[in-house]
C-alpha cells in the first residue's frame, strides 16, 4: 500500500521526463530534425510550444525506385492477322458511312428548318423577338457544327483507305 502511493508521483516524473528529453525540434522546410548541428547548417527554424508527431511515408523527393508506366508501343499488343484487321476495318467504315448518312440527314433538317436564316416563327416568338432571334442562331451553330461533323467523318474515311468521297 506504501508503495502505491510512490508509485504514481515517480510515473508522473517519468513521463514529464520523457517529453522534456525530445529536446529542440527544428523545421527545415518539410522535413523536421531533432540535431543541433544538421539545424544550423540548413538554417533550420526551431519548433516552439506543442508536440511535433513524425509518421514515417513515402519518399517525395527524387524518382528512386519509382516506376511511371508507358503508353503500350504499338509493336507490344497482340497482333491481329491481316483477314481479321479488314473485317475490323470493313466494320468501321460501314459504321462511319452510317454516322456520315445521319449527319448529312441532320443537315439537311437544319438547313430547312433555317430557311436561308428566315424560320418560321413559333408562338411565344411572335411576342417575344429575341426568342427568335436566339433560336435563328442556335439552328446556325448546330448547322455549322454538323458540317465540321461531316468533314470529319469524310476525312476519316478517306484517311482509312486513301479513297476520296
Amino acid at each position: 500500500m506504501k508503495f502505491a502511493y510512490l508509485l504514481i508521483p515517480l510515473a508522473a516524473l517519468a513521463c514529464a521526463d520523457a517529453a522534456l528529453a525530445q529536446g529542440k525540434i527544428f523545421r527545415c522546410g518539410n522535413t523536421y530534425t531533432n540535431d543541433e548541428a544538421v539545424a544550423k547548417a540548413q538554417g533550420c527554424k526551431a519548433m516552439e510550444g506543442g508536440n511535433v508527431t513524425i509518421v514515417q511515408g513515402t519518399k517525395v523527393n527524387g524518382n528512386n525506385g519509382t516506376r511511371v508506366a508507358n503508353a503500350p508501343q504499338a509493336a507490344s499488343g497482340p497482333k491481329v492477322d491481316a483477314g481479321e484487321q479488314k473485317s475490323r476495318d470493313a466494320e468501321a467504315r460501314t459504321i462511319l458511312e452510317s454516322e456520315l448518312k445521319k449527319a448529312e440527314a441532320r443537315l439537311a433538317d437544319l438547313q430547312k428548318e433555317y430557311n436561308n436564316g428566315q424560320p418560321e416563327m413559333l408562338g411565344p416568338e411572335h411576342r417575344n423577338h429575341q426568342k427568335y432571334v436566339d433560336r435563328t442562331a442556335e439552328i446556325k451553330a448546330n448547322i455549322d457544327r454538323t458540317e465540321q461533323d461531316i468533314a470529319g467523318i469524310k476525312r476519316e474515311l478517306n484517311r482509312g483507305n486513301g479513297a476520296s468521297r
